[in-house]
């Protein structure tokens, strides 16, 4: 004889990317939730932006060799730099204090003149639309608390994601697919995996969803062999039929209501998420626009793709990880930066710059905001000869899209990109800025755990005004 429990887990057989087995799980948080947790909820005030696009450069790219030039370096190549302290390096058995210049040539591009190095030269041609911020500094030069700190606000783990935090905040857009999808390198997943993308304490309703970098995007998206639809489609309504009736004998559980809603969501996805990622629907045209006729921005190329395809359907947070696994299968150049940034950037260039120029011309870029960085920089002194070490204290992002000052750059480091030391930019400055574009107010967003009530940004965090159109 089935239990409850049976049923649902035959039923949702085929939704493994949405992690039914742990809404089973579900705490008595959901309660705090209206019946369905992704319903769309009214913003704290009107929003500039629907959608975030997130590329995220996992490892650690290079500040100074990327968008921020430092003349000084090369003056000061293979000497000492005054700014220097040896307790900031990661590897300290490594990283020395000797300057070591960029490998490469910079260029000022667009009418406000933005310093972009060659490396990124289809990037390039989009420099009206790039804010540049140049003072980006993090609490922790490793990896793990470094990119926890960039995804949840804490160096610390347990704490529910952005990608979650927006969920929560506003719903999602659409009825059919999930409002936080995680895209991730070809390489791999980042350190700490799923934990970057949890829901933390939230109910595992607003965890992401990853897609897979190869074959189908989301696996066991398809029912098993001799389930039909329709089958599915029964077993699931029985259940709703079950548990509305113990809902109804139990007004106080809202939570199983919540549930409810996750499954519709799960059961609806094998239709319309099969459709979202069928690149097949786009033009040669648009797909060799993102670099899918080149075999090193293919992969990237089909994820900035589908992150627009995404868009156009109401998601309303997506990640995409360039770089995965350790060392130079990420950004993370301790061993050779120019050969690392050199593959790293031909993977993203073409994509990155299709993505922009067809969220533009579909009319989506002024809802998109599209946000481009890493967890930290790499220190202007050399690792080892050749290579970088992870760097904290400055280092360099850049957004587009709805709501944000184009063209412009925002904050400095010093002389030698060492310091942020103007208009400094605090990771919770950055998700401040992110949520009030979305219509939230930080300090509001808030969710009770532990008897208190948490927030994104927890007690700091202040707008980036300068930057805002």
């Amino acid at each position: 004889m089935f239990t409850r429990r049976d049923w649902l887990q035959q039923a949702g057989v085929g939704f493994g990317s949405l992690a039914l087995a742990s809404l089973l799980n579900q705490d008595a948080h959901a309660a705090d939730r209206s019946s369905n947790p992704l319903a769309t909820a009214t913003p704290h005030h009107p929003a500039k932006i629907k959608s975030v696009i997130f590329l995220f450069m996992y490892g650690g790219p290079s500040h100074i060799d990327l968008f921020d030039p430092k003349p000084a370096l090369t003056k000061y190549d293979g000497q000492a730099i005054p700014v220097f302290k040896q307790d900031d390096v990661f590897m300290s058995g490594k990283t020395k204090n000797i300057a070591m210049k960029s490998p490469y040539k910079f260029a000022k591009y667009g009418q406000a003149g933005i310093d972009i190095s060659e490396t990124y030269p289809e990037l390039a041609k989009h420099a009206d639309k790039l804010c540049v911020i140049r003072s980006m500094h993090c609490e922790s030069n490793n990896h793990g608390p470094a990119i926890f700190q960039m995804n949840s606000g804490s160096i610390l783990a347990g704490r529910p994601s952005m990608g979650s935090w927006l969920t929560y905040g506003l719903g999602t857009e659409g009825e059919n697919l999930p409002g936080f999808v995680v895209m991730l390198d070809h390489q791999g997943a980042p350190i700490n995996g799923a934990m970057n993308w949890s829901n933390g304490f939230m109910p595992a309703a607003y965890q992401g969803v990853p897609f897979r970098p190869n074959g189908e995007p989301i696996a066991y998206l398809s029912p098993p062999t001799g389930v039909t639809r329709g089958r599915q489609r029964a077993r699931l309504d029985l259940l709703k039929q079950w548990n509305e009736g113990h809902a109804a004998a139990n007004p106080a559980e809202s939570a199983l209501s919540a549930r409810i809603a996750s499954y519709e969501l799960a059961f609806r996805m094998q239709t319309h998420a099969t459709e979202a990622v069928d690149l097949t629907q786009e033009s040669l045209r648009d797909q060799n626009l993102y670099g899918l006729d080149n075999k090193t921005s293919h992969h990237f190329g089909r994820n900035c793709l589908l992150a627009r395809r995404l868009v156009e359907r109401g998601v309303r947070f997506i990640q995409l990880y360039s770089g995965g696994n350790e060392g130079p299968k990420a950004w993370d150049a301790h061993d050779d930066l120019k050969k690392n940034h050199d593959l790293h950037c031909a993977e993203t260039d073409r994509p990155i710059a299709g993505l922009l120029t067809d969220l533009k011309n579909r009319g989506l870029l002024d809802s998109t905001l599209v946000i481009w960085g890493g967890e930290f920089g790499r220190t202007p002194t050399a690792e080892s000869g050749k290579g970088r070490d992870h760097h904290a204290r400055g280092f360099t992002m850049w957004l587009a899209g709805g709501g944000i000052r184009a063209g412009m750059i925002h904050g400095a480091t010093d002389e030698f990109g060492y310091h942020a030391v103007e208009n400094k930019v605090s990771v919770p400055d950055l998700h401040a800025t992110i949520l009030h574009l979305l219509g939230l107010d930080h300090k509001k967003l808030t969710y009770r755990f532990m008897g208190r009530d948490m927030r994104l940004t927890d007690v700091s965090g202040e707008i980036i005004k300068p930057i805002l159109a």
